[in-house]
């Protein structure tokens, strides 16, 4: 049996449901069938901070942590920070794809030859590759 692809989480695409009313997990599955979601250990911290803040950002954060909770693989990494903790995932083989909307850390996932996965138009998801 083929494992499942891994796919590793960031904060704003945790928070893409609320913010940006896309679909996450559908859209996960409509790119690549079977997979099995991660989350950084800093993602969840990164989040459970932004929910604190309140107003829509803090919704959508909340929410996020929920779903990364309940839905992801949550690991522990070297990393303390959020994208550096993705990147580590990416550049040690852990994950074959990392779902982000932050420019910077797109470049460095691609950086480490893993495909990222971001918004593409309204509410749809897309593959780029590295």
């Amino acid at each position: 049996m083929a494992t499942p692809t891994q796919v590793a989480l960031d904060t704003s695409a945790l928070m893409m449901p609320v913010e940006l009313d896309v679909r996450l997990f559908d859209e996960l599955e409509r790119l690549l069938n079977d997979y099995e979601a991660t989350a950084p250990q800093a993602v969840l911290e990164e989040l459970r901070r932004l929910s604190e803040k309140g107003g829509e950002e803090g919704t959508a954060a909340n929410v996020g942590h929920d779903l990364a909770t309940e839905r992801c693989l949550v690991v522990d990494t070297e990393a303390s920070y959020a994208d550096d903790a993705l990147v580590e995932l990416a550049r040690e083989d852990v994950v074959d794809y990392v779902v982000t909307n932050d420019r910077p850390l797109r470049d460095r996932v691609l950086e480490a030859s893993v495909p990222v996965i971001a918004l593409r138009g309204r509410n749809k998801l897309a593959i780029t590759q590295p």
